[in-house]
């Protein structure tokens, strides 16, 4: 009986054994595979940074070379500069040194990036170089060259010891510090130098563009927590004595907020939640964490109803400019309009149930940091009808509008607004009213309103 049973189980677990086997190589291969794949992926991102870097050096030094009245030769070397610093932030992005110091680097190709660009966008025939923007570019090339000997310096050790940054990824997930970290001190050789560079001037538009809205340039005294508590319960406007809960946030920071939680056990204890900021005691944002039925009402339906939400709850004189939905949602973005005029910086992100249309969030922040109570709007110097000119003549007008948007240097300009479409694709196209000069131009992958 036991021959038997041997005889039948033996050729089974003989197969269950090499089936076993085959399947576990194949996993072990394909494990190999995604493993050399993703070193590979690192190596070439690692050694085209260090050629983007080495190449970014070289354009430096092209710009500087060239006479200082040569404008069109500046234009292309910044642009050239600003290609290269993109293409080796995006090279950083990919390597394996999210947990490493290496900020400081990534800061200093950040802002060589937005210096080369807006430079080199800018009328150079009116608005040259200035002598502290030649100064920059000098202390910039000297700089490069030291991060590109740093980076070199890395990569022949790379080439030399064979090291794997798989070893690298492994040994900063693990915090390993018995592997041969010849990359990871080689990257914080680099960052420590890059730290130790002083900060240079780089002028009021850059300083502009770096400049972060914070809470601290709102108008208003600091609130208090029975403050907010008023606040939430006049917007939440779910009767008497709802269930009031208040988080202070960034204590201590320029950041600082309160986030309100409104309950009524008489209204299904579903929760209203809502942020203000610290100073002035202004909504950031809100949340109607109701459960969103089917939908049974039209887009055009809820923006009447969000329209009425935000005129009652204080913003008034919101349009709504575009719109999409997803589901059973509704996404609108407001501007505030003066004058006839949209003012794009002052602009909302609101949220509507499609199953009544009624408001369930939005988000102000873009409105709060930005708005003016009377905004100084110039006048238009040029008509729509010269405006209108400047456009591609295959460009299907639908609609014109006077918008206030800001430009590349964050300038605020008068534009107007050409919405249309053009091969297939629908388009808003923003003509300075000063000089009819293309401001912006926009595909619209949602509605246009």
């Amino acid at each position: 009986m036991y021959k038997r049973l041997s005889a039948v189980l033996f050729p089974v677990m003989t197969i269950f054994l090499i089936g076993a086997l085959v399947w576990g190589y194949q996993e072990n291969q394909e494990k190999n595979a995604v493993l050399i794949k993703a070193e590979n992926q690192y190596q070439r991102a690692f050694h085209d940074l260090s050629f983007h870097m080495d190449r970014l050096h070289n354009e430096l030094g092209n710009t500087l070379a060239v006479n200082s009245t040569s404008r069109s030769m500046h234009r292309k070397g910044l642009v050239n500069v600003w290609r290269l610093t993109s293409e080796a932030q995006n090279e950083i992005n990919q390597l394996p040194i999210a947990m490493l110091p290496f900020n400081k680097t990534e800061e200093l190709l950040s802002k060589i990036s937005k210096f080369s660009y807006q430079t080199s966008v800018r009328d150079l025939d009116k608005e040259p170089l200035s002598e502290q923007e030649f100064k920059n570019l000098k202390v910039l090339y000297k700089d490069s060259a030291e991060i590109t000997k740093d980076l070199e310096e890395v990569q022949n050790k790379v080439i030399t010891n064979r090291l794997r940054w798989m070893d690298v990824e492994s040994a900063m997930a693990t915090e390993d510090k018995m592997l041969d970290n010849s990359i990871i001190d080689g990257f914080k050789t680099v960052d420590k130098k890059v730290g130790d560079y002083p900060e240079l001037d780089w002028g009021p538009s850059m300083t502009t563009l770096e400049d972060k809205r914070a809470v601290k340039k709102l108008g208003g005294v600091p609130v208090t927590k029975e403050d907010v508590k008023r606040k939430a319960i006049k917007f939440a406007n779910m009767g008497e004595n709802p269930e009031v809960q208040i988080t202070e946030n960034g204590q201590g920071t320029e950041w600082a907020s309160f986030t309100a939680k409104v309950t009524n056990p008489k209204k299904g204890n579903v929760p209203l939640t809502m942020d203000f900021t610290q100073k002035g005691g202004l909504l950031i944002s809100y949340t109607d964490n109701r459960k969103v039925g089917n939908k049974a009402v039209t887009m055009d339906q809820s923006v009447e109803k969000a329209d009425k939400f935000l005129d009652k709850k204080g913003y008034p004189n919101m349009t709504a400019v575009m719109s999409d939905d997803y589901g059973n949602m509704g996404n609108f973005t407001y501007v505030r309009k003066q004058d006839d005029v949209l003012i794009y910086p002052e602009k909302m992100a609101v949220r509507v149930g499609l199953d009544d249309g009624e408001v369930i969030g939005f988000q102000a922040s873009d409105f709060i940091y930005e708005h003016e109570d009377n905004r100084v709007i110039p006048k238009a110097k040029l008509t729509v009808e010269q405006s209108r000119k400047m456009l591609n003549p295959e460009f299907k007008e639908k609609y014109n509008r006077k918008a206030l948007i800001k430009d590349d240097m964050t300038n605020e300009v008068l534009c107007y607004e050409f919405g249309g479409t053009i091969n297939g694709a629908q388009y808003r196209i923003y003509i300075n009213t000063e000089d009819g000069s293309e401001e912006s131009v926009e595909e619209m992958r949602t509605k246009m309103k």
